[in-house]
């Protein structure tokens, strides 16, 4: 379970509710769009929150960053008991609705980065409608399904799902995390244990259901994904048991992809180490406006 530094956004960024032709999103937006804009995608568990500490750095850099909650998860809503709108490809076409709320004009092309199962979605998405976007960046998000470790501890968290209500899980993870997750957690002070919590308890548990099924049957997309062409950057951290750190090598490989290891993280470095992984992304966003600059110099 991802850990942001904090639920509260930093100064210039608004909390909202996006209106879309799709239903209401639970958005964080920071930044004016000087170079562009980014759409960030929350994974399993996670939530725009884990993308908090990006905001800053990459409004710094000339960058709009718009984190958002996908449907059923913590502040935005979504059936409870019904797993058929949670199907990957309802989660990318809300993708294109929340652009189509979010751009400026038409034509608008977005950058668009995926967390672990929201790199899943963000695929999916940029699958779907390649040109309305610039670039796609695979934060931690594998080519297929999750390593076999991760599947049996998913499976585990599906069949709870199936018996027990959210708040019983709840205490079920906490009674099984490590000791040292919950000293860091204790250290960190009740009102984030609270955070937590809250967050956790407002997730739809047919949505969590769902991905979890999703991360464990994913089909490899890569091939698909590298024909179109696409600027894509893969990032991680050193080591990820959720994907083989070798293994995100070699489909950035595959992809032909801008490759970053963000040292001193794991599997969020958007959450462990936010300024490094900030400078890596909008250095690849700078790249790529560079490679659209050239382009239309050569088309002229």
């Amino acid at each position: 379970m991802s850990r942001p530094a904090t639920f509260v956004p930093p100064a210039g960024a608004r909390a909202y509710r996006l209106g879309t032709a799709r239903g209401e999103f639970a958005v964080i937006d920071a930044g004016r769009p000087v170079k562009g804009t980014a759409l960030l995608l929350p994974g399993f568990t996670g939530s725009k929150e884990d993308f908090i500490s990006l905001h800053e750095p990459l409004a710094a850099a000339g960058y709009r960053t718009v984190a958002v909650d996908g449907r059923g998860q913590f502040e935005t809503p979504g059936p409870r008991d019904d797993e058929a709108p949670y199907a990957q490809s309802e989660l990318a076409r809300d993708v294109g609705a929340q652009i189509d709320a979010l751009a400026d004009g038409a034509g608008d092309r977005f950058h668009l980065v995926g967390h672990s199962f929201g790199g899943q979605v963000a695929r999916a998405a940029v699958l779907l409608e390649p040109a309305r976007f610039r670039s796609l960046t695979l934060v931690s998000s594998g080519p297929a399904e999750i390593s076999p470790g991760q599947q049996q501890r998913v499976k585990l968290l599906r069949d709870a799902l199936a018996v027990m209500d959210m708040e019983r899980v709840w205490q079920a993870i906490r009674a099984l995390e490590p000791p040292e997750d919950a000293e860091g957690e204790l250290d960190a002070g009740l009102d984030d244990q609270e955070d937590l919590r809250r967050r956790w308890l407002g997730n739809s548990p047919a949505q969590l259901i769902a991905a979890g099924r999703q991360l464990c049957e994913e089909p490899d997309r890569v091939h698909d994904l590298a024909a179109l062409g696409l600027p894509v950057h893969v990032v991680s951290g050193e080591s990820d048991d959720t994907w083989p750190v070798p293994l995100l090598d070699d489909m950035a490989a595959r992809l032909g992809a801008h490759r970053t290891v963000v040292h001193g993280a794991e599997h969020s470095p958007n959450a462990d180490r936010p300024l490094e992984t900030a400078r890596a992304l909008a250095a690849f966003w700078d790249r790529v406006e560079r490679m659209e600059r050239t382009d239309r110099a050569g088309a002229g």
